[in-house]
C-alpha cells in the first residue's frame, strides 16, 4: 500500500518538515496527504480557510465547486480573495491564491451550480467532501450524494456569532438528515446577507473543517462523526452534542433515497414559491420615488433591524423590525396605503403577506429594497 503512495521531493520534505516529525503523520502520512483528493463545495466564507489550510498541509488535489464572482462584501470574511479580485470569478482567484500558498497542489475547478444532475459525477472522484454551502438545497444535495457514494461529508455552517461543524456520512455514523430530516420552511432562517456574520467566525469553522478532512485522510485521531460541535463566538464556548444514526433516515437508514431528488422543491424554493412571489403587489424604486416627489399620502414602513437603519434609511420611513411586526399591526391603519421595504425585498415580502392576512388591501412591497433604491434612484444611500 505504501509503495503506491506518491514520493515526496526534497523541496516537499523541507516544506512539510513540521508534519514529518509528528509521530502520527511522519513520511507516510504526508504521502497520504499528497495522494488525497478533497472537494470543496463553495469558495466562500467556509471554503476560504479550508482551502488555504488544506493546500498548506499538502493535500495533493483540491477540487472547488463555485460559480460566483468576488464581491466587495465578501472580503470581510472570504480570505481566499482580495481587493484586486473584485469582479473576478471566485474559482480564478482561488486557484491563484492556492498556487501561491503551495505550488505542489493541483486544483480542479467546477464553475457550475451543484445539481442533482451533476453532483454524483463531480463528487465520485474525491476522498473527502467539505461542505461550505450557504443554502439548504445544496446542503441536502451534498449530504445525499455523499451517502449514496460512501464519501465522508465534513459539514460546517455559520450565522451571526454561532457556528456548527460535524462529519456526516461515514460508514457507521449519522448523516445530515439524521439531524435535520426536513429543511425549515422557506425564509424562516435568514441568510448571512440578511442576518450578518462575524467575519472571523467562518475562519474558526472552516479551519475545523480542514482539520477534520486532514484527520480523515490520515486515518488518525477522533473525528466529529457522531458529534455536533457548537461554537458561540460571543462567549467563546465550544460544546458538543452526541448524534446517533437514525434507522428511519431515508438517506443512510432505510436507503429510501437511492438517487438524487429535486432539492429546490424539497426545500420549498421551486416553482410554487415563484408563482406566489410573482403575485405579490410591488412598486419599483422609481415608482416609489415619483410618488414621494408628488407628495402622495401613504405610509412607508422599514422592516429591517435598527443597526441596518443606522447605516441607511429612506425619508418618511417608519422603522418596525420584522420580528416586532406582528405586535405593531394594531398601530397601522388598514384604510391607508402602505409601502413596505427592507434591504433586498425578502423580509418586506413577508410583512406584506402578514398585512394581507390581517385584512390590509392597499399594500405594496418595494421591489429590490433599499439596495435597488441606491442603484436606481439615489446612489448616495450606502449599500451594505
Amino acid at each position: 500500500m505504501n509503495d503506491e503512495l506518491p514520493e515526496l521531493s526534497s523541496e516537499e520534505i523541507l516544506r512539510y518538515s513540521r508534519h514529518l516529525i509528528l509521530p502520527n503523520v511522519a513520511l507516510n502520512g504526508q504521502r497520504r496527504l499528497k495522494a488525497g483528493r478533497v472537494l470543496l463545495i463553495g469558495a466562500g466564507g467556509l471554503g476560504s480557510p479550508s482551502a488555504l489550510y488544506l493546500a498548506a498541509a499538502g493535500v495533493g488535489t483540491l477540487g472547488i465547486v463555485d460559480f460566483d464572482v468576488v464581491d466587495v462584501t465578501n472580503l470581510q470574511r472570504q480570505i481566499l480573495h482580495g481587493t484586486s479580485d473584485v469582479g473576478r470569478p471566485k474559482l480564478d482567484s482561488a486557484r491563484d491564491r492556492i498556487r501561491d500558498v503551495n505550488p505542489h497542489v493541483h486544483v480542479e475547478t467546477y464553475e457550475t451550480l451543484l445539481t442533482s444532475a451533476n453532483a454524483l459525477s463531480i463528487l465520485a472522484d474525491y476522498d473527502v467532501i467539505v461542505d461550505g454551502t450557504d443554502n439548504f438545497q445544496t446542503r441536502y444535495l451534498t449530504n445525499d450524494a455523499c451517502v449514496i457514494l460512501g464519501k465522508p461529508n465534513v459539514y460546517g455552517s455559520i450565522f451571526r456569532f454561532e457556528g456548527q461543524a460535524s462529519v456526516f456520512a461515514t460508514e457507521n455514523g449519522p448523516c445530515y438528515r439524521c439531524l435535520f430530516a426536513e429543511p425549515p420552511p422557506p425564509g424562516l432562517v435568514p441568510s448571512c446577507a440578511e442576518g450578518g456574520v462575524l467575519g472571523v467566525l467562518p475562519g474558526l469553522i472552516g479551519t475545523i473543517q480542514a482539520t477534520e478532512a486532514i484527520k480523515l485522510l490520515l486515518g488518525i485521531g477522533e473525528t466529529l462523526a457522531g458529534r455536533l460541535l457548537l461554537v458561540d463566538a460571543l462567549s467563546l464556548r465550544f460544546r458538543t452534542m452526541r448524534l446517533r444514526k437514525d434507522p428511519s433516515c431515508p438517506a443512510c437508514g432505510t436507503r429510501e433515497i437511492s438517487e438524487l431528488i429535486d432539492y429546490e422543491q424539497f426545500c420549498g424554493v421551486g416553482k410554487e414559491r415563484d408563482v406566489s412571489d410573482a403575485e405579490l403587489p410591488e412598486l419599483t424604486p422609481r415608482e416609489l420615488a415619483e410618488r414621494l416627489q408628488r407628495g402622495d399620502d401613504f405610509d412607508l414602513i422599514d422592516v429591517r433591524e435598527p443597526q441596518e437603519w443606522e447605516i441607511a434609511r429612506l425619508d418618511r420611513a417608519r422603522l418596525i423590525p420584522l420580528g416586532a411586526f406582528t405586535d405593531a399591526l394594531s398601530t397601522l391603519d388598514s384604510a391607508r396605503e402602505i409601502v413596505v421595504h427592507c434591504k433586498g425585498g425578502t423580509r418586506s415580502a413577508k410583512a406584506v403577506r402578514q398585512l394581507q392576512a390581517a385584512g390590509f388591501r392597499r399594500v405594496w412591497n418595494l421591489a429590490g429594497g433599499i439596495t435597488r433604491w441606491s442603484d436606481e434612484v439615489d446612489p448616495t444611500v450606502p449599500k451594505y
